[in-house]
């Protein structure tokens, strides 16, 4: 095809997208009242779900080839914008509702052109739901439209349209694209503050998955700016994900093919750490839970490896696929028509012939690979049968530890257990040192609260085997109390304790304990992590002795706020106006927003100054140095009592981060661990590590 006949079919298939192709399937129903159907919860996960819907929308353009930039922008009210300079949403009249298409594909469930085949050949937002949900769950909703010369705009609140959509500008406008502006309803989310780093995360992978594509992110809150724009895709996202690990060979395979229809990508590496790392998308969504496509990848990489296995190691072996992914990094993409997603996160992929298809392009491209490179598949080979070898070995420790486990009761004195032996109605505290673990068991409520105390910081499982932590005592008096087993026989049903909780000093060497711990149990007893039984206690740094009353604060930023608050009153206590504000201005003070301090007063730096000065006039500021320092009443009342205790529950991306920081901080390489050192040296008076 020439190229005045490709540009006539662009142009054909631009003007083609018009309002008579947005479909609508059905009217928007009951969204505000089960918000969790479509965007699968309310909470911190649902919220950036909005940011998602807009921007898949806004990739769909790009992956039709009409679309090179998009910008998100986190603004200072607390709503968030996305643009593109795509085609812009269709803004003549529908046919079936006679109401511009705009207002259409906002305000309708089911409501939009990917229904339409020929609009778009490949879609992320099948469900066609996202953007009037969105709408339907935003306290306020503007678009604005640049297309067929004009410039259109429209303003919604909670679903339903403010003013009808207005022509801004009749002619003249060269540029075309959309602008979406949308704020969460904090009637509908637990929280409305937008997280810069979860929508940086995303925005970074989709980046590696459309090479070309600019993303730009700007917070608008604290004046952060980053662009994304990647050359060699989901390659560059596995050596990303790779940078602080050993590796066995150093660029990524890479591999690609298409077959009807079906556009599969794939890179991957192999590192010295044992857990797998498995990326996927379909479409560009990021498919969490896997799918078809990601089950055909696995059963082609292991058929490969293990048809070149026996001829490396002059022996018949058949390798499991657990055996060959222990270590693997690897990201997958799949571009296909029609994809069929579970539910409306879309974080699985049902489409039952793309396993097959993957699979046999997968296996065809990875076999041509190794054949090409037999040095790289020799390194593989080797390295699963030493993973393989270590796993029989374990198999006979783990079978060691079971059989002390049933001829000796647990350790005597370590784990002071409960009295009721429901798990779901008894927790288990695991304490930092012997003096905490005592005072523990005078302060816990012995019916339903079982205590372990640790002695020292447990072993460090960046360096040491399975073999070797089974051996540990500290590591066994963890696995006998709480009766899962460990690594792949971890089963959360034979837990002893439904909340497990960690409980550490509140200063450096706590946190030290706290991240030792979760990395140890997300690396072999991930289940539990996952099932959401892992907790950490918050007990106070300090203690604040004002008048006669005592009050608890966690850290040096809230006795912070606490001192500036109280000096305020002090300071403010003539000013109605401003004593009204003082939560405003403390927010404010607190995350060093000088612009916004001075709409209240002239000097803020000397109203600070001031008001430290004056929120520690007559108080009795008490550091607690560990938890032993506390008498058995106020751990009770601070931290173990049910009524009063606030608990951080442990969640697969806090674990997945303080899994990667320890590897920083405790693993061989060098280079990572002096780049961390230096970036936070600044933050702290005192690094620990």
């Amino acid at each position: 095809m020439g190229e005045k006949a490709k540009v006539k079919e662009i142009e054909k298939e631009r003007e083609d997208y018009s309002a008579e192709k947005i479909k609508i399937l059905k009217d928007l129903e009951a969204v505000r009242k089960r918000p969790a159907m479509y965007i699968g919860s309310t909470g911190i996960q649902g919220l950036h779900h909005l940011v998602w819907e807009i921007v898949d929308n806004s990739v769909d353009e790009a992956l039709a080839g009409y679309c090179n930039k998009i910008i998100v922008r986190i603004l200072e009210d607390g709503s968030c914008e996305v643009e593109d300079n795509g085609r812009g949403i269709p803004i003549d009249i529908h046919p079936e509702t006679g109401t511009p298409a705009l207002e259409v594909v906002f305000t309708k469930l089911h409501a939009g052109g990917k229904f339409e085949k020929g609009v778009y050949k490949v879609s992320g937002g099948l469900h066609g739901v996202g953007a009037s949900v969105v709408n339907a769950l935003s306290e306020e909703f503007e678009v604005w439209v640049k297309r067929d010369g004009k410039l259109a705009y429209q303003k919604f609140k909670r679903g339903k349209p403010v003013i009808p959509m207005k022509i801004k500008q009749e002619s003249g406008v060269e540029e075309t694209g959309t602008r979406v502006r949308f704020k969460p309803d904090p009637e509908i989310f637990e929280t409305t503050e937008f997280s810069y780093d979860i929508i940086k995360e995303r925005l970074k992978e989709i980046s590696h998955i459309i090479p070309g594509l600019k993303i730009i992110l700007h917070d608008k809150r604290q004046d952060k700016k980053e662009t994304f724009l990647s050359e060699s895709g989901i390659s560059e996202l596995v050596k990303e994900l790779s940078e602080n690990s050993n590796v066995l060979f150093k660029n990524p395979i890479y591999i690609e093919g298409e077959k009807e229809n079906i556009k599969l990508s794939a890179a991957l590496l192999y590192r010295e750490e044992r857990d797998e790392i498995l990326l996927s998308f379909a479409n560009t969504i990021k498919t969490v839970d896997g799918g078809t496509h990601v089950t055909g990848f696995k059963t082609a990489l292991s058929k490969a490896i293990n048809q070149f296995a026996s001829k490396i190691l002059k022996k018949d072996v058949l390798f499991s696929g657990e055996d060959i992914r222990e270590g693997l990094v690897c990201a997958i993409s799949v571009f296909l028509p029609d994809p069929q997603f579970e539910g409306q996160t879309k974080s699985k992929l049902g489409n039952t012939k793309v396993k097959s298809i993957v699979e046999s392009l997968a296996y065809e491209k990875l076999v041509k690979h190794f054949e090409e490179n037999p040095k790289i598949i020799e390194g593989i080979v080797k390295r699963v049968w030493e993973t393989h070898l270590e796993k029989e070995a374990e198999k006979k420790a783990r079978d060691l530890v079971r059989k002390r486990a049933r001829e000796e009761v647990i350790l005597p004195g370590k784990l002071a257990d409960c009295q009721l032996k429901d798990p779901e109605k008894t927790e288990i505290f695991i304490v930092e040192g012997e003096s905490a673990g005592g005072s523990a068991k005078q302060a816990r409520d012995r019916k339903f609260q079982a205590i372990l105390p640790l002695r020292g910081k447990i072993l460090n499982v960046e360096k040491a085997s399975l073999i070797k932590m089974l051996n540990h005592e500290e590591i066994q008096a963890i696995v006998s109390a709480l009766g899962c087993g460990i690594g792949k026989e971890c089963s959360p049903e034979k837990l002893r304790y439904h909340k497990i909780i960690l409980l550490s000093d509140a200063d450096i060497d706590g946190s030290h304990i706290k991240t030792l711990l979760l990395t140890f149990f997300w690396r072999y007893m991930r289940p539990i992590i996952e099932n959401g039984h892992i907790f950490i206690a918050q007990p106070p740094l300090y203690r604040v002795r004002e008048k006669s009353q005592d009050i608890y604060l966690k850290d040096d930023r809230e006795l912070k706020e606490f001192i500036i608050k109280r000096g305020l009153k002090k300071i403010l206590k003539e000013d109605s106006i401003k004593q009204n504000e003082i939560d405003n201005i403390v927010k404010a003070i607190m995350k060093d927003k000088k612009e916004e301090l001075k709409k209240f007063f002239k000097d803020p730096e000397e109203i600070i100054k001031s008001a430290e000065e004056k929120g520690k006039e007559n108080l009795i500021i008490q550091r607690f140095k560990g938890l032993g320092e506390m008498n058995p009443s106020q751990l009770w009342e601070t931290t173990m009592n049910p009524a009063t205790r606030v608990l951080k529950k442990i969640t697969v991306k806090d674990a997945e981060e303080a899994d990667e920081l320890f590897s920083i901080l405790m693993g061989e390489r060098v280079e990572p661990r002096r780049e961390f050192i230096i970036k936070h040296a600044l933050e702290t008076e005192t690094l620990d590590i």
